[in-house]
């Protein structure tokens, strides 16, 4: 027998549908792999047509980027509870990256753009402005008071952006044997100056 439609329990709204879709595609992902997780595996897993699934979200690349956007927020959440009582600017920045660079490839969500083998969707994701907002956010609710350092506005987003693309550096070419305290003593030592040095004149 067929089932029913959202299997019986329509979406009150597109937001509700597109959360139901993003949550079913993070089940499949859990049960296929994301290089096997398809459209049609995530409109199963919902009891609705490939049809449904199109009209929120046009592509599986596009799916996929809703997964990693949902899923940054929860590694956002353990960045900060894990920086939590850090309050040297450069510690607080160092670990951070650390710590990024060594879990974000063994999140199955946030790190499904690198296992497809493609980078640059991953790119366009991690330093879209929508990414910047969402670590600025988290940024400010560490121990460090960053507008008294003198970054906030664009120096903050400079800061961000840096970051970002060395994290994106580690991640789609990890160098083997640099970890843990290693890791950081190599970041501390590049990482570090950049923190204490003055802004150039515009």
């Amino acid at each position: 027998m067929k089932r029913p439609a959202w299997n019986g329990a329509p979406p009150r709204d597109g937001e509700e549908a597109k959360a139901r879709i993003i949550d079913a595609a993070m089940r499949c992902i859990d049960r296929h792999g994301p290089g096997k997780t398809s459209l049609s595996d995530v409109a199963s897993e919902l009891g609705v047509i490939r049809q449904t699934v199109y009209r929120y979200f046009p592509s599986t690349e596009e799916l996929f980027v809703a997964v990693g956007y949902a899923a940054l927020t929860s590694f956002l959440e353990r960045l900060v509870d894990h920086l939590a009582g850090r309050r040297d600017p450069a510690d607080v920045v160092v670990e951070a990256m650390a710590y990024a660079i060594e879990q974000v490839p063994k999140d199955p969500y946030l790190g499904l753009f690198l296992d497809l083998g493609r980078p640059d969707a991953f790119s366009r994701g991690a330093t879209s402005v929508r990414a910047f907002d969402a670590c600025r956010l988290a940024f400010a609710r560490t121990d460090v008071d960053w507008d008294a350092l003198g970054f906030s506005g664009d120096e903050l987003t400079e800061l961000l952006e840096f970051l970002l693309r060395v994290l994106l550096s580690f991640a789609n070419d990890p160098l083997p044997g640099r970890d843990g305290a290693d890791l950081r003593a190599f970041l501390h030592r590049w990482v570090t100056p950049a923190l204490h040095a003055p802004a150039p004149a515009p």
